[in-house]
């Protein structure tokens, strides 16, 4: 399994446009119904924990990592690897990196959300223990997603 070289995406421009753009990539690509745009993907990096993941300079995908609040003691980590670069480990390597920056910001469980036409990804989820506490379909979308908890 090859070493991916993984860069936080930060809010200051224009040194981080490019990992913004490429985070805003993978993240339309995957979740095409949630389009963010570039400001929506500066705002998150502002709130959230967003990396870039690349196998030497080709871009294989970007993981987030929503840090737990006062309202909800669950980080959630999501780990997107974009579809020729899947079944190679490096979902496992963001994963298992947002996993500790997550336990780093003291999350008491963790989440993951998949959309519902991301079978490979709900695999995943479901391979590393966790399991399905709520589907929902959110308002003018027809796909649903899939919110899931790390059992203990």
């Amino acid at each position: 399994m090859s070493s991916l070289r993984l860069e936080t995406v930060g809010a200051a421009a224009p040194v981080q446009d490019a990992l913004v753009r490429d985070w805003q990539h993978v993240h339309n690509l995957i979740i095409p119904p949630h389009f963010l745009s570039l400001d929506d993907v500066r705002e998150r990096s502002t709130r959230n924990h967003l990396e870039v993941a690349y196998l030497g300079d080709t871009l294989v995908g970007c993981s987030t990592v929503r840090p737990p609040t006062s309202e909800s003691p669950a980080a959630t980590v999501i780990a997107r690897v974009l579809p020729a670069y899947r079944e190679r480990g490096f979902g496992t390597q963001m994963y298992e990196r947002g996993l500790a920056r997550a336990r780093e910001l003291g999350a008491e469980s963790i989440e993951t959300n998949v959309l519902g036409s991301n079978p490979e990804g709900l695999r995943f989820a479901k391979r590393r223990g966790f399991v399905e506490i709520e589907t929902y379909v959110l308002p003018g979308d027809t796909i649903p997603y899939i919110d899931l908890r790390l059992e203990s």
